[in-house]
């Protein structure tokens, strides 16, 4: 098969559409020929060289993939040669072929075709166990997510939607503005002109950024608010005003969803299929695609995440590579 490989840490040249060895599947998982896989930050610093698949992933980016069973290994139950899934992985999506432990595997939804189902995994399991198994968001709670036009956040303000939250998120531009509310956001608010912490109290942060935002977001927490780190882009050390956080009842979380043992994922996975596969069948929450690239232009798709000049997902193709 073919696979991206990160010749040496650096930027987005240094990814590689070569040969590599084929997978095969173990015991309980299935291979899955590929039709796409998505681009998401992790993978960016992954190729920086800050960001290593855990043990006994493949060392190819790419954190999500969608494409056609090929073959099942011993004790995989539900799962046929020729059935199309999407799956969630640790990584080695940004290939021809990957092996994955069934309890990672998603159906693709009816109504959607088998190369827009890789836009999901990802973003609907991170979406899915922050804001709503963890924090707990609750129907008519405020909820504000940070990079309203990412993956994530195109994710998190349909979902919060749905269930009946009022949904606020931050953008970078009108454009972007005037796409989320289409999507349905309550209220959007330029980072790069407004202060959200203006906009008033939140009952579930979901942040993106890190140290930098850390005090304001302990700030913006309502009484008995959650804040939720799920990035670093701004850095990874801040100032914890633990009296403000005491006074408010609050708390903070921070997370991460590819180094978690089989077990937390596959329940994860579980749960998502359960509560979000249903809301995508009825065409109530969709996947966000920007664009669609040929897998060898991966180096391409990391220039446009890095720029942040893309709407929802970024898609890798195989089968225009």
């Amino acid at each position: 098969m073919r696979a991206i490989s990160i010749l040496e840490p650096g930027g987005p040249e240094v990814l590689s559409w070569q040969e590599a060895p084929d997978p095969e599947p173990g015991p309980g998982e299935v291979l899955l020929e590929v039709a796409a896989s998505a681009v998401n930050r992790a993978d960016v610093l992954q190729r920086l060289g800050f960001y290593p698949p855990p043990e006994g992933a493949p060392e190819y980016p790419g954190l999500e993939a969608s494409g056609t069973v090929s073959a099942v290994g011993p004790g995989v139950e539900g799962w046929e040669v020729g059935d199309q899934a999407c799956a969630l992985l640790g990584g080695g999506g940004y290939a021809e072929k990957v092996a994955v432990a069934q309890e990672l595997l998603l159906p693709v939804p009816k109504g959607l075709s088998v190369l827009e189902a890789a836009a999901l995994p990802e973003v609907a399991c991170t979406v899915w166990s922050n804001v709503f198994m963890l924090a707990g968001l609750k129907p008519g709670e405020r909820f504000l997510v940070h990079g309203g036009g990412s993956g994530i956040g195109t994710m998190a303000v349909q979902l919060a939607k749905q269930h009946g939250a009022e949904t606020v998120c931050t953008v970078g531009t009108e454009e972007k503005a005037h796409r989320c509310v289409e999507l349905g956001a309550d209220l959007t608010i330029n980072y790069r002109t407004e202060d959200f912490v203006q906009a008033g109290e939140f009952d579930v942060i979901l942040d993106n950024m890190g140290a930098k935002y850390l005090a304001r977001n302990v700030s913006a927490l309502a009484p008995g608010g959650r804040l939720v780190v799920i990035g670093l882009q701004g850095g990874t050390r801040g100032e914890l005003d633990l009296g403000r956080l005491l006074s408010k009842r609050a708390c903070v979380h921070a997370t991460s969803l590819r180094a978690r043992p089989l077990e937390e994922r596959a329940a994860i996975v579980a749960s998502v299929r359960e509560n979000v596969w249903p809301l995508i069948e009825a065409g109530t929450v969709r996947p966000v695609i920007d664009r669609v690239l040929p897998m060898r232009q991966a180096g391409e798709a990391h220039k446009i995440m890095e720029s942040s000049g893309h709407f929802g997902k970024i898609l890798l193709e195989t089968g225009e590579s």
